[in-house]
């Protein structure tokens, strides 16, 4: 009668515990005694695709064998299915399942490059096949148009090769997005009225051209509450300070002469903070997250301005927030349009465009693109040197002013 045993499964499932199975592709071992097998794993646990990759090498005094559970050469049944198999102690009748890895053996030769011509053939397109039979069986008139043809090409092969080489070379250091925006961005420099805020050009009031809630909704204009509130309590020994510390000129005048009247003072006090953060931002060139923190300035407010204000690129493997040059003078409408419901529909130009950073042409530019009225008043010599000169002033007056359209032609070169 014969004996029973018993099934017994491993509980843990260690890489000492796997059961290896071979098959050699060329044929069947004798002795297998003398082959020296190795197993190697791949050191990146860490990637889930790299973590069960296996290489199994088998040496012996002839030949070498490499198996592989990865790549073309492997056999897809370890990726389709689990394999288990069995080893039966005869001292305890008990058998133990272990897990098992499938290897195709291949004999290794040294020198051997079939794979590679192989590959090499299977590339080849027809064009190359019928130049192979010109080059062995064709003609002298043949082989000399080859011979033609194959120099032409080296040399558009070199200008293609060269040209790619200097487009990567700028893709990686700009980034293909930044480089798309620029490129929208020079296309979109000609017409200022894309970044220009929402304009009511049939409003029958002032105030209405350029709404107020377009700037800041109630919301936003809410949320600006307590920051408005340390902006109002501001003392002239802390105003001095910061002008001293080369502070927004524009701002720093409206604080010197702010309303008595809560309402409007409370209002004006908001929007030069608001004010302040807008300049702030035109100075920069590449935004992070913690813009406008030191401030406290509150979170809606640092998600429009990021959302409103910057363009999203991508360098390096990150996500940047930056503010070109289209951002810039959107920049400058929006503060002008600020400034202008800030000081009864007239804005100084002069101080707006020192504290953005630009020139005084560009800020023109932007105030024409808006049909305001242009005009210059001149200083008293009591205020700061910073002022003693004549300031273009910027007036919103109905119907808007349309300016026409100047485009600077270049003189020609007289050929001799």
């Amino acid at each position: 009668m014969a004996a029973s045993c018993s099934l017994v499964c491993c509980e843990e499932e260690r890489e000492s515990d796997k059961a290896v199975i071979v098959r050699f592709s060329n044929g069947n071992v004798k002795n297998e005694d003398k082959l020296d097998f190795t197993l190697y794993k791949n050191m990146d646990e860490k990637n889930p695709r790299k973590k069960s990759r296996r290489i199994l090498v088998a040496e012996s005094d002839r030949l070498s064998y490499v198996g592989h559970t990865f790549g073309t050469g492997s056999m897809k049944c370890n990726s389709l299915s689990k394999y288990y198999v069995g080893v039966l102690n005869k001292q305890t009748n008990q058998m133990e399942v272990h897990s098992a890895l499938l290897f195709n053996m291949q004999p290794v030769i040294p020198g051997e490059t079939t794979e590679s011509v192989k590959s090499a053939d299977a590339s080849q397109s027809y064009r190359d096949k019928v130049d192979s039979l010109i080059e062995a069986f064709g003609t002298n008139k043949q082989k000399r148009a080859l011979s033609s043809r194959r120099l032409n090409q080296v040399g558009s092969d070199t200008l293609h090769h060269a040209v790619t080489s200097a487009a990567n070379t700028v893709i990686d250091k700009k980034g293909l997005e930044a480089l798309q925006h620029e490129v929208a961005e020079i296309e979109s420099q000609g017409d200022l009225s894309l970044h220009l805020p929402p304009c009511n050009v049939n409003a029958d009031t002032r105030e209405n051209v350029y709404p107020f809630d377009e700037l800041l909704s109630p919301v936003e204009f809410g949320a600006l509450e307590q920051a408005g509130s340390k902006i109002a309590a501001l003392t002239p020994e802390e105003l001095q300070n910061m002008r001293n510390e080369g502070g927004c000129l524009s701002v720093l005048r409206h604080l010197d002469n702010m309303p008595t009247a809560d309402e409007l003072r409370d209002k004006t006090a908001r929007c030069a903070f608001y004010l302040s953060l807008l300049l702030k931002l035109s100075r920069q060139r590449s935004v992070t997250r913690k813009f406008g923190q030191e401030d406290d300035c509150p979170r809606i407010i640092q998600n429009k301005l990021m959302r409103t204000f910057t363009v999203e690129t991508f360098n390096n493997g990150r996500v940047q927030n930056i503010v070109s040059s289209s951002m810039r003078a959107k920049l400058a409408a929006y503060c002008l349009v600020l400034l202008l419901h800030m000081g009864h529909m007239t804005a100084d130009l002069t101080l707006l465009h020192r504290d953005l950073g630009i020139t005084e042409a560009k800020m023109t530019e932007v105030a024409k693109s808006m049909g305001l009225t242009l005009m210059k008043t001149p200083r008293d010599k009591a205020e700061d040197a910073a002022l003693r000169d004549d300031h273009k002033q910027a007036a919103l007056v109905l119907p808007l002013v349309k300016y026409d359209q100047f485009s600077e032609r270049r003189k020609r070169k007289k050929m001799h």
